[in-house]
């Protein structure tokens, strides 16, 4: 067969070709064929399992997370009602509104069981938080270096909260000799629940 022959098919006569060139055109016929189901189905297909095999996968990623969170519920449940009454007692060193005066009270007997003199005592307003107030109180007491170390030892055994910020110590040598008091001046600050109805 020459290159003449195959200029001189006929497609109107496929069955009288020679076989060798009926073989060669259905092999293309069935390639192109493939190729076209490939292209417009089994691409797509092929694109669809691949994303629901990530879905999977993701879905099984979550599941032993939630597996992991199930088998350590008791657990967790044991550490949040710790956690809430761990809350509940903090909460309780946070004095309401018609306390605040018995702790200013505290605190200043505090000064004077510790042989402090007062020369200021003076409450500030009070500083809104999310869910507690702040109430800044400026003092400055007199008396020696070991009344000082008693007066913030008793204020940390109040039963209520009762921090010390901005501490400044001045006056005499540094030692608070009986001759020779120094002065210590700083913000106490007191710690206020706010209840529902005043927020």
């Amino acid at each position: 067969m020459d290159l003449n022959e195959l200029n001189q098919l006929d497609l109107n006569s496929f069955g009288e070709w020679p076989a060798p060139i009926k073989a060669v055109a259905i092999l293309i016929a069935c390639v192109v064929l493939g190729g076209l189901a490939y292209y417009y189905d089994t691409s797509g297909q092929l694109e669809r399992l691949a994303q629901e095999q990530r879905t999977e996968q993701d879905l099984r990623t979550s599941l032993q997370t939630k597996q992991q969170k199930a088998a350590n519920l008791q657990a967790y449940r044991d550490q949040l009602a710790e956690m809430q009454e761990s809350f509940g007692a903090m909460l309780k060193q946070l004095p309401n509104r018609t306390e605040v005066a018995a702790l200013l009270v505290d605190v200043s007997q505090t000064g004077l069981a510790n042989g402090l003199e007062f020369e200021l005592f003076q409450p500030e307003n009070e500083i809104a938080r999310e869910f507690y107030a702040e109430l800044p109180i400026r003092v400055r007491v007199r008396g020696n270096y070991h009344d000082f170390g008693r007066f913030v030892s008793g204020l940390a055994a109040l039963p209520r909260i009762v921090t010390i910020h901005n501490v400044q110590i001045s006056g005499g040598s540094g030692q608070g000799t009986a001759g020779e008091p120094i002065a210590l001046e700083a913000t106490v600050k007191t710690y206020r629940y706010m209840e529902e109805e005043t927020k």
